[in-house]
């Protein structure tokens, strides 16, 4: 997606932490690096396919850094770059949100699947 020189701030973030995933691909490498199979593990619910797309396309944003051991067998792991530390730090009060409001949502969710029966 192309940003126009009037994008919002919010526009401009959207762009790299856009859709399901991304955002909890990097809460999962925010404490280091990690190695597929552990994000794998710990993105409950994601394809293969699409946690290597979304890793993919973090690593073009400049988000995180793909190394590659050139190991047999292949030992490949995943880290933050400054940048994508930078923004680890922008999504932290929206974690601390969820947390907080977490009872709150589940209670909302379950009232409003009840007047949809």
């Amino acid at each position: 997606m192309e940003l126009r020189a009037d994008s919002c701030g919010l526009e401009v973030a959207l762009t790299i932490i856009g859709g399901k995933w991304k955002p909890l691909v990097l809460f999962h490498l925010s404490p280091g690096p990690r190695r597929f199979g552990e994000l794998k593990r710990l993105v409950t619910g994601i394809s293969e396919k699409v946690l290597i797309q979304q890793l993919r396309e973090l690593a073009d944003d400049g988000v995180i850094t793909r190394r590659d051991y050139q190991t047999v067998p292949p030992k490949v792991d995943y880290e933050m770059t400054p940048f994508g530390l930078s923004l680890a730090q922008a999504l932290k009060p929206l974690c601390a949100w969820g947390d907080e409001n977490r009872v709150r949502i589940g209670e909302l969710q379950k009232e409003a699947q009840s007047t949809a029966a």
